[in-house]
């Protein structure tokens, strides 16, 4: 079984202080536009970063939800969802532009991510808006999900997602970050669980259990108080075990 070459990505623009130490380490960023946080400054602020180091750059629109983060589901009209999320990802193309970058792609941030995964009409209403407005956008989500599934058939540009330092339900979605368990800090068993992703081809769901995947990329949550060091150990792992492992084939 050949390794899988994953693309690393992380969020950023979230008002953290690490985003210079953690961008040499990746090849995507995810860039919030306004709707969980960031604003003009911040997104150009991290788009010079990007740009310095050679890393493709997109855009990160959530619910229009900055109190929480992004990370609670809002009830609202989908037409003024619809709008947020085309003002949000316009305001990040027009930046980009500014410096000369293209958005490369678009990924949903927090409950707008895992809401989208598994229910049709969310899902649906983020792929027509990426149709409709960002045609050439590639879109990450999440493998196996309802997003995927509304992508492909509109012919939009996937890359499936997963995550280093979140554990995994039974089916296929993130543990609720309510439990304690969600998050995976150590950056030794983050690398654990990539080498699953990389070199077999699975998942270690919570409860022990296995699940088949495939990937083209994968993401370190910028604001995990130990990104660097999550991010450090599965460079190594995509970076070097695996080019030794193709050496050795």
């Amino acid at each position: 079984m050949k390794p899988l070459h994953l693309d690393i990505n992380c969020d950023l623009g979230e008002g953290l202080p690490n985003d210079a130490v953690l961008m040499p380490f990746l090849g995507s960023c995810n860039i919030a536009c306004g709707g969980h946080a960031g604003d003009e400054k911040t997104i150009s602020e991290t788009l010079i970063l990007a740009k310095k180091n050679q890393v493709k750059v997109g855009s990160h629109p959530s619910f229009p939800d900055k109190a929480n983060f992004g990370r609670k589901i809002i009830d609202m009209p989908e037409a003024e969802l619809e709008q947020s999320l085309i003002d949000q990802i316009r305001l990040f193309q027009s930046i980009a532009g500014k410096h000369g970058l293209q958005m490369h792609h678009i990924k949903p941030h927090g409950a707008l991510y895992n809401l989208a995964a598994r229910d049709p009409k969310t899902a649906e209403l983020i792929t027509s808006v990426i149709v409709e407005h960002f045609r050439e956008t590639w879109l990450y989500c999440p493998p196996f999900s309802e997003m995927e599934k509304s992508a492909r058939s509109k012919g939009i540009k996937v890359a499936r997602e997963l995550f280093a330092d979140r554990n995994y339900n039974a089916d296929y979605s993130l543990v609720e970050r309510s439990n304690p368990e969600a998050t995976i800090h150590d950056g030794g068993e983050a690398a654990a669980h990539v080498r699953e992703m990389v070199f077999n081809h699975r998942i270690k769901t919570l409860n022990g259990n296995y699940l088949p995947i495939e990937a083209e990329t994968i993401c370190v949550h910028g604001d995990n108080p130990n990104a660097l060091e999550v991010l450090k150990s599965i460079h190594k792992i995509l970076h070097h075990e695996t080019s030794q492992d193709l050496q050795g084939a």
